[in-house]
């Protein structure tokens, strides 16, 4: 099924619903909630998804899996998306939050083909065992540290996205100090207390995400890293090999 929305078949009587659905560039998914669980798959572009407590980078060729009934929203950069809608108990493996995983060729293959799927399959025949195929491969796929915790405090949260828009390695904390009107301990105090991450790892993280969906796009590695404020590419590859076990030149 091809660009319908979920509540269409969210009723039926079957563990898997697939829906493939393409976006336009730049297209945000305002916050909203499903009552499966949700594997989000981009066949094309990249995007981002954020829910209460974190921001999740999606590249190409990558999946997000979204509990049951975890407020999110999406942002899409040229996205054509396969989805699959599970029910919860079809899934006790499934996370408890977010999480970015790897798509192998095989699974790659079920999501593309799955969309394909008729709403009603037989439940006993080929249709279903391909979709449950696909649940397989999923609970075997690698997450990927591709998530970045947001603080809830409201001035903090503020400040963070703020820097997630234009991101740079060279903005120093005193700056955000004092947009808070505290000392630097104070706030790097309160940042670790809230995300779990220190200040200057969070920040490093963000930009490196902030990388992967303009390599994608084909952005040279020198470009990427000028941008972020970096001294070099060679800095910049150094910090995104040390989080993600890989060269940029693999995203790209």
């Amino acid at each position: 099924m091809r660009n319908i929305h979920i509540d269409t078949v969210d009723g039926l009587e079957r563990d898997v619903v697939a829906i493939g659905t393409d976006y336009p560039p730049g297209h945000v998914l305002a916050e909203h909630r499903h009552r499966r669980a949700q594997v989000l798959y981009g066949v094309t572009g990249s995007m981002r998804v954020e829910t209460a407590d974190g921001a999740w980078i999606v590249p190409p060729h990558r999946a997000v899996l979204i509990p049951a009934g975890t407020p999110h929203a999406v942002r899409m950069d040229g996205v054509s998306t396969r989805s699959l809608y599970v029910e919860p108990r079809a899934v006790p493996w499934f996370p408890g939050r977010c999480r970015v995983v790897e798509v192998t060729p095989l699974l790659r293959e079920l999501l593309r083909e799955a969309v394909d799927v008729e709403p009603r399959y037989t439940l006993r025949g080929r249709d279903a065992a391909l979709l449950h195929l696909a649940l397989h491969e999923l609970r075997r796929a690698a997450p990927l540290p591709l998530d970045l915790p947001l603080p809830a405090d409201p001035e903090l949260r503020r400040l963070c996205q703020d820097f997630l828009v234009a991101p740079r390695i060279d903005v120093r904390p005193a700056a955000w100090a004092a947009r808070l009107h505290v000392a630097e301990r104070t706030l790097h105090r309160r940042f670790r207390a809230e995300t779990g991450l220190g200040l200057a790892p969070w920040r490093r993280r963000a930009c490196v995400l902030h990388a992967l969906p303009l390599l994608a796009a084909g952005a040279p590695v020198a470009e990427v890293a000028a941008g972020l404020g970096y001294s070099g590419p060679g800095a910049f590859t150094t910090m995104f090999c040390r989080l993600l076990g890989a060269p940029p030149s693999e995203y790209r």
